[in-house]
């Protein structure tokens, strides 16, 4: 699919989108409406980029998830409820309006491949510590995802049934492990476990795939060291 070269760009606080992810969003905001109402009629693209947090006025960071509309339902008050599906990590370059809304000119960051051996090898230690995971009862970062984000949009609330979460997770990781894709388990597995913004986004704009495995791996130890200890002083 050949992405464009300007691209409108939604500000939210804590979201990342990673590529191949499914985010559920509300859109209510009304520049955000005309966004959504623009992108229907031309290529069903935008960009979610995290919002800078040491800044209170928007500021986009600087790489960004570009997505695909999916799907779109708009009601009669005008909101509307999509699904955007991750396509690609992009750099935003540099502005090219602000009204009614953001567009930014963006750039594809491209993936830099290494050692294909030492690749494998942290896919299959980040696997080992996801089983360590979900085998410890932690509660997979929904709820994150359901609490509103700002006066423009916030993300759809996601099933509430943790063990079937779970279920689900686990069989998409058997998938993925069958796949031999190792890109694609970095971003699945950064985009539903980790449950700080600042991580996620570290990964997201790492483009070396070794070194996102390896921020991976120590994210997901740190958890699992952090919710043991928790468990010890319940």
């Amino acid at each position: 699919m050949r992405l464009p070269s300007e691209v409108p760009v939604m500000t939210l606080s804590g979201v990342i989108l990673f590529p191949q992810a499914m985010l559920p969003l509300y859109i209510y905001e009304p520049r955000y409406r005309k966004m959504l109402a623009d992108s229907l009629i031309t290529h069903r693209m935008f960009a979610v980029a995290m919002q800078r947090p040491e800044r209170t006025r928007e500021t986009p960071v600087s790489v960004a998830g570009l997505g695909l509309i999916r799907a779109a339902v708009t009601g009669k008050d005008g909101t509307s409820h999509l699904i955007l599906q991750g396509l690609a990590r992009v750099e935003l370059t540099c502005p090219v309006r602000y009204r009614p809304y953001r567009v930014y000119a963006v750039r594809p960051l491209l993936t830099a491949q290494n050692s294909a051996v030492a690749t494998q090898a942290l896919a299959a230690k980040v696997l080992e510590l996801v089983g360590e995971r979900l085998d410890l009862g932690l509660e997979l970062p929904f709820k994150a995802l359901s609490e509103p984000l700002s006066s423009a949009a916030a993300v759809a609330d996601a099933p509430a049934d943790e063990p079937l979460a779970t279920q689900a997770f686990r069989e998409v990781l058997k998938q993925l492990s069958r796949l031999d894709d190792p890109e694609q388990l970095v971003d699945l597995v950064s985009a539903t476990l980790l449950p700080e913004p600042s991580d996620r986004q570290l990964i997201l704009e790492t483009p070396r795939l070794d070194e996102r495995l390896r921020y991976l791996v120590r994210f997901l130890m740190s958890e699992i060291s952090r919710q043991k200890k928790q468990q010890q002083h319940e």
